[in-house]
């Protein structure tokens, strides 16, 4: 067997059909009647969706298409109007960002969070949840803190040698490139655990040089067990690591499937280039025929 044919054996969506709404056989994200408006504006209505486990799933779509908006009020950073959603079979509306963080759904941000007044290191270690010794009690019990506190800083480090910024681990954040700058904010994300990694456009601004050890790095993360769901612009990123994709148009999921089945779907390429993107050469083609 061919190791293409041993990954289609393995392919979670196997027989998923490629239609807005399809259910999942194993989802970790569901959301159901999501609308989120501003004023007279929709930005976000979304029928039904769900992630499956174990892929890397990419959220596509025009600018406008309300994509960062659906991705805030997944991570609990904006609430919807209306609508349910879960993780992992946990009910996330009214809960924040770091409630929903502490469940094991983390996120990146397009524009990178970094404290850039601190240490690379202590970026990392912030990160840590359930740290004993932050709490005004546990404090003054050193034993209770000290092994905790050895083991996130073995794990901070290891995760800085994966991504390969253990050499500025004592420099400052905000000395490091923007693509330095992703890395770390993705590696430290990783010091939750997380179940389900979103990541905001993670190529924006990045050094073609980095992009590839970017796009390394998220296909690992599919293969170590964890779920992946990321907006990006590069078509050619999306094709080529995308194990499905959701397309939204005007806040709404006009398609998703498999990326082949994307490329040939009418709807998505009217939605990028306008549904009247063929009429000009249909129109030249009536003139030379009268």
């Amino acid at each position: 067997m061919s190791s293409d044919e041993v990954r289609a054996a393995a392919d979670p969506l196997a027989g998923t059909e490629p239609v807005p709404g399809v259910a999942k056989p194993d989802p970790i994200l569901k959301a159901s009647g999501i609308k989120r408006r501003f004023g007279g504006l929709t930005a976000v209505n979304v029928d039904h969706l769900e992630v499956q486990r174990g892929t890397i799933t990419a959220l596509i779509g025009p600018n406008g298409a309300g994509k960062s908006t659906l991705f805030n009020l997944l991570s609990g950073f904006d609430q919807p109007d209306e609508g349910q959603w879960s993780f992992n079979d946990h009910q996330l509306r009214r809960l924040r960002g770091h409630q929903v963080a502490r469940l094991g759904m983390v996120r990146t941000f397009q524009l990178t969070k970094a404290l850039t007044r601190l240490s690379v290191l202590d970026n990392m270690l912030l990160a840590a949840p359930g740290q004993t010794g932050e709490g005004f009690l546990g404090a003054f019990w050193r034993p209770g803190w000290k092994a905790q506190e050895k083991a996130n800083l073995a794990q901070a480090e290891s995760l800085l040698e994966r991504f390969k910024l253990i050499a500025k681990r004592d420099d400052m954040a905000g000395s490091l490139s923007g693509g330095q700058r992703k890395l770390l904010e993705m590696a430290r994300a990783l010091m939750v655990n997380p179940s389900l990694l979103m990541v905001d456009e993670p190529m924006a601004g990045v050094n073609p040089a980095l992009v590839q050890s970017l796009l390394g790095h998220i296909t690992a993360l599919r293969d170590d067990g964890v779920s992946v769901v990321f907006v990006e612009h590069d078509m050619d990123v999306i094709m080529g690591i995308s194990d499905w994709i959701v397309v939204l148009a005007q806040g709404q999921v006009i398609a998703e499937g498999r990326p082949a089945d994307i490329r040939s779907n009418k709807q998505v390429v009217d939605a990028y280039l306008g549904a009247q993107h063929d009429e000009p050469a249909a129109a030249a083609g009536s003139e030379e025929e009268s």
